[in-house]
């Protein structure tokens, strides 16, 4: 296998963060290096979830390690081992209390925003040797989670936004669109900058 390359995020305003994106199949072209290009991407970028829409993909995967999370806002949750790979995820149920947490994403640097979410999520997927999960995920794990489905389903996190604040990032938004962002990563720009 070829040595991981960084890929370009899209960012907010490119139209392949709208798509619903599309199921593979196991014959996937150079799926094992698209998955360990996400992983390296994702690190340089500080992130703790990447998905293919993201990279310009529209195509049903996303990649999380959690660990920069651990014991963040007092959720003292081990992030141990939540270093997966979903490929054709499907959320089965969100349940429990919604809770705010201040999200972030590399596609719209520079902003966060609190979003509500549901406590648990369960999801089914197939991993990167197409095995099949179900599994039920709480707290800071079900947020990566469902925010990084999100993607997949054409869905960002500044669409939770209540009316009042959307007017608010409006003005950091349209920054974003021109162009006028600055990162530590590779990004590409919907006026093709």
């Amino acid at each position: 296998m070829n040595t991981p390359q960084v890929l370009p995020i899209y960012i907010y305003g490119q139209p392949v963060l709208r798509e619903v994106a599309q199921n593979i199949t196991p014959d996937y072209p150079n799926l094992s290096e698209l998955i360990a290009n996400m992983f390296k991407t994702m690190y340089l970028a500080s992130g703790v979830g990447l998905a293919a829409p993201q990279i310009g993909l529209p195509i049903r995967i996303f990649v999380v390690d959690g660990q920069p999370m651990e014991g963040r806002e007092g959720r003292p949750e081990s992030m141990q081992g939540f270093v997966k790979v979903f490929i054709n995820p499907q959320i089965i149920e969100e349940k429990g209390e919604k809770w705010s947490f201040e999200e972030g994403c590399l596609s719209i640097p520079g902003i966060r925003n609190g979003v509500m979410r549901h406590e648990f999520v369960t999801i089914r997927y197939v991993d990167a040797d197409f095995r099949e999960h179900i599994e039920t995920y709480s707290g800071i794990k079900a947020r990566i989670i469902q925010h990084e489905h999100d993607h997949l389903e054409g869905k960002l996190f500044t669409d939770y936004a209540s009316p009042l604040k959307k007017q608010l990032l409006k003005p950091k938004l349209q920054r974003i669109l021109r162009g006028d962002v600055e990162s530590d990563y590779p990004m590409v720009f919907h006026n093709g900058k």
